[in-house]
């Protein structure tokens, strides 16, 4: 899979972002398409950017996601559907009171748009884009809406109430509707010979990566009308640094000479994981920035084979970004962490292909169609 940043919110210094037009992939989406075929990726994650959709509040212009939908009929593309992937209205936060009755309606629009052009396809949705994440940005780093700090666990409680209710709003206009999660996979752990509060509190910060997806299931907080049938397909989001020391800023490295002993493979995270709730899960979101994208893709490959080699219903794995894109707050700033990388001195920007990634996508892949050929007996 393929994902492209789509994210609309207001950064960190209270500047609206619009990564679709920046990254210039709604200008060149047909380019786009056309150069996944060369890496046999025919799915791809797209969002609808909410804050560009709904500028007044119940009204809705889907002109852009018009052009989106085509491009994906012309390419025999699969699209994925983010419907807020960190950006919301100018006037809605997370914490107003009309969030969640909002957050629902533009569901309720935006399947009855999809289904005027689309009667018949399988629609997947993602209706709100790693929920952990976010409520942590907004409500405890102050770096979107709202600005808060020591207000993360509120800001999770708005965010999750409106996701079950688009949820739910979603199955009544399509039962038929698939939907696909998608949180941060991250281990914490204590620092090295830790005391029992350091060990206690470490596995605590762990445990919480999981709360979005609970909350979702009814597993927490069933009041908010959370319950199994809401959780579909399972989607985690890993990155070089999803591995840290609780309360530092210490990361584990991934690639070390001599390993960190706390550091844990990605097939065990994504093991634990599906033990959890038991689930056809993808990793949604991976990349890595810089030179080390090669070894990153490789290893990733590797992780997701021998996942597969334990039949575990591993679904897909999104390269994302799979065409570079700026830093949210400095967009100056490049990240090169896409298997395209942007040529700023060409209209587009231009994309210009790293070789050494594509070269590592194509032995991954290797790895997996090897993986998924072998027969597998679970007990």
């Amino acid at each position: 899979m393929g994902g492209y940043e789509c994210t609309d919110q207001l950064n960190a210094f209270g500047h609206r972002v619009d990564f679709l037009s920046l990254t210039g992939h709604l200008q060149l989406i047909n380019e786009d398409y056309a150069a996944l075929d060369a890496f046999r990726v025919r799915t791809v994650r797209e969002g609808i950017r909410w804050a560009q959709i709904e500028k007044t509040p119940y009204h809705y212009d889907f002109s852009t996601v018009q052009v989106l939908l085509e491009a994906g009929q012309r390419h025999g593309i699969q699209q994925v559907w983010d419907l807020c992937h960190f950006g919301y209205p100018d006037d809605l936060t997370p914490l107003h009171p009309l969030f969640a009755r909002r957050f629902a309606a533009l569901c309720r629009a935006f399947v009855a748009f999809y289904r005027s052009q689309r009667p018949d396809d399988v629609l997947i949705v993602t209706p709100i884009n790693e929920v952990s994440f976010i409520s942590w940005l907004g409500g405890d780093a102050r770096g979107t809406v709202p600005y808060c700090n020591h207000q993360g666990w509120e800001v999770k409680y708005g965010l999750m109430r409106a996701y079950i209710e688009g949820a739910h709003a979603l199955r009544e206009a399509d039962p038929g509707i698939r939907m696909l999660s998608t949180e941060p996979l991250v281990n914490i752990v204590p620092p090295l010979r830790p005391t029992p509060k350091q060990r206690r509190e470490a596995e605590e910060g762990h445990c919480n990566q999981f709360q979005a997806t609970d909350m979702l299931s009814g597993r927490l907080c069933p009041e908010l009308g959370g319950h199994a049938g809401l959780l579909d397909i399972v989607g985690f989001n890993y990155y070089y640094d999803n591995q840290w020391q609780n309360n530092t800023d210490l990361k584990l490295g991934w690639n070390d000479d001599a390993p960190d002993p706390r550091w844990r493979s990605l097939r065990v995270l994504l093991r634990e994981a599906y033990k959890r709730y038991r689930r056809p899960f993808a990793l949604t979101e991976t990349s890595h920035p810089g030179q080390d994208r090669p070894q990153w893709l490789r290893m990733i490959g590797t992780e997701c084979a021998a996942v597969l080699s334990e039949g575990l219903p591993l679904w897909g794995a999104c390269l994302y970004p799979i065409v570079d894109r700026p830093d949210w707050d400095h967009l100056d700033q490049w990240h090169q962490s896409g298997l395209w990388d942007a040529d700023l001195s060409q209209p587009g920007p231009a994309r210009v292909l790293h070789q050494p990634s594509a070269e590592a996508l194509h032995e991954a892949q290797a790895l997996v169609t090897a993986a998924q050929a072998v027969p597998t007996f679970r007990p």
